[in-house]
């Protein structure tokens, strides 16, 4: 290593890389194997395909109302007393394909910044703040508003 003037932590890294990016390379699967059990709060184990049956069940029974993994979840917690994960419900649902797209949330009111205005003159463009603070001596808040001409 003296020749190169490379020290041997680096090369014994690099082969180290080279090792891990081949054992990366063989395994295909990521993760620990999905249980085929689930188990109930006296300790009976259920089947995932139950599970599946009941996921069904509260989907059916519920015409209007939209229920998603997490609320799927807390059913089967509360009606059925699963100990259950809602990644595994997930999955579950994932396996079923009732998962419904995840809703885009929009905003309140449409929020329109005077960026794209051409200000020539005053009175045209007004900004508005209001600060909130609190007065330890006193034990009282007070408000500013602040309103600028642009």
């Amino acid at each position: 290593m003296r020749v190169i003037g490379l020290s041997r932590t680096t090369y014994y890294y690099k082969v180290r890389s080279k090792k891990n990016a081949a054992e990366i390379q063989t395994k295909t699967k990521r993760g620990c194997t999905p249980s085929v059990n689930s188990i109930t709060e006296d300790g009976r184990k259920i089947s995932n395909e139950q599970v599946k049956e009941w996921i069904c069940e509260l989907i059916e029974d519920e015409e209007g109302i939209c229920y998603g993994y997490v609320k799927i979840t807390h059913t089967l917690r509360r009606k059925y007393q699963l100990i259950i994960n809602k990644k595994k419900v997930y999955r579950l649902c994932k396996e079923l394909n009732v998962l419904r797209p995840q809703r885009k949330i929009k905003a309140k009111y449409p929020r329109r910044i005077a960026r794209n205005r051409k200000v020539e003159g005053s009175n045209q463009v007004w900004e508005t703040d209001i600060k909130y603070g609190y007065i330890v001596g006193e034990d009282r808040f007070f408000y500013v508003l602040i309103i600028l001409d642009v």
